[in-house]
């Protein structure tokens, strides 16, 4: 995993109460643990069936991320911000565009391009930054959202601004526009879901292994990096948190800046695909044993739909919510086979069938996954992604920022 920089330093973990009290009197120091379970900055396209949006609720508990965020006084915190003065803050802003390439910028100085995503807390839209030429996606938050979580918009870019990760959607900046907030992100072409579905259904066709092996590993650096990095669990591993260009970039989204996310049953109906591992949904289960293997609990079913060209667990057979939670809970773990999958490697089916071991215990983490033989093999391998990825796009008659940009909310 490429890692030139060094994100914002990240001291110890202690208990918090809920809410946010920001000193602005401090050296940037926030409750990101807090600000971080109500906040979700999405890329990846909700399912059909997918339309009741999630409840941004604080929870019970919290984690404490002290953050040393060099940049917070360059975007006009006072030392005593009001609520007049929050509704106007960020109106100029800071758009990093790499290291070296600092714009000062206002909305006024980005051009729509057109809505691709909507949803209950705002719409994104592709534009294009007018002096640098740059296109990106920006997600406008509405102003309905109170004056702490705009402040907490406003660290929450920062922080992503500085993360130095090639398999993660970079943040730009942030800016305000009456009232609203508009987070700057690095525009992709699709998500591996629309991609797969494309793949399986009309082209019949379906991802070589090796093409599966650079997806596995360019998660897992991604995910490995929010947590050892930030010390966020993404909580809502899925195909269409994963975005792909043609160049071959996979990039994880998504992540919400948070490590307590909303939980993704919690907005589901009836033929939505649960990806929660099975202590998330067992009300026995204790909130505070989650870790990084509710993620690879995640990331295995997801590796097992792109394998497979199809979600693993029979949705067809769901006809109620409480069925699909059951099956999670009670039921047997989907399973790849050498006898029913003779396609797939040994290594590919013990990779994926060892992310799915129900027993939190026996499932890996992350630092077990990096060694495994299928993720050493992709890393040696240099597989060309871009190579295999090109001719697909060009059938899907997408140009470099189709409408049809997966964003949900």
């Amino acid at each position: 995993m490429n890692n030139p920089g060094k994100p914002p330093a990240l001291h110890g973990i202690s208990g918090s109460a809920p809410g946010l009290s920001l000193d602005l009197n401090a050296p940037a120091q926030g409750n990101v643990g807090d600000r971080k379970s109500r906040l979700r900055l999405s890329f990846g396209k909700s399912e059909a069936a997918d339309k009741t949006e999630p409840s941004i609720s604080m929870m019970k508990t919290s984690i404490s991320l002290p953050l040393q965020i060099q940049s917070l006084e360059d975007i006009g915190f006072s030392t005593q911000l009001d609520r007049l003065q929050c509704r106007s803050l960020q109106n100029t802003g800071k758009l990093q565009l790499s290291p070296e390439i600092v714009y000062e910028f206002t909305a006024d100085d980005l051009e729509d391009l057109g809505e691709i995503g909507r949803g209950n807390y705002g719409s994104v839209n592709k534009m294009m930054h007018r002096k640098s030429g740059t296109i990106m996606a920006v997600k406008r938050i509405l102003s309905s959202i109170d004056d702490r979580e705009q402040k907490e918009l406003i660290e929450l870019a920062l922080v992503m601004r500085s993360t130095h990760c090639d398999n993660i959607i970079r943040f730009y900046g942030a800016v305000f526009k009456e009232g609203d907030c508009w987070i700057c992100m690095e525009l992709m072409e699709t998500s591996l879901d629309k991609f797969y579905k494309y793949l399986f259904g009309t082209l019949q066709s379906s991802f070589p292994e090796e093409i599966l092996g650079q997806i596995a590993l360019a998660t897992l650096n991604a995910l490995n990096y929010l947590k050892s990095q930030l010390n966020i669990i993404h909580r809502d591993v899925k195909p269409s948190n994963i975005l792909l260009n043609r160049r071959g970039n996979i990039k994880l989204c998504d992540f919400g800046i948070s490590g307590r996310l909303i939980d993704s049953i919690a907005r589901t109906n009836v033929g939505c695909r649960p990806y929660m591992a099975p202590e998330r949904i067992d009300p026995t289960k204790s909130q505070e044993s989650y870790d990084v293997r509710t993620d690879v609990w995640s990331f295995g079913i997801t590796m097992m739909e792109l394998a497979l060209g199809e979600f693993p667990y029979p949705i067809q057979e769901w006809d109620n919510v409480f069925k699909q939670l059951s099956q999670v809970v009670e039921g047997e773990p989907p399973r790849l086979s050498r006898d029913s999958h003779p396609q797939f490697s040994d290594d590919f089916i013990h990779f994926c069938n060892i992310c799915l071991m129900k027993e939190v215990s026996r499932r890996p983490k992350y630092k077990d996954l990096m060694v495994h033989k299928f993720i050493v093999a992709a890393q040696e391998a240099k597989t060309d992604v871009e190579a295999y990825v090109e001719p697909i796009f060009a059938k899907m008659d997408v140009d470099r920022f189709p409408e049809n940009f997966p964003v949900t909310s």
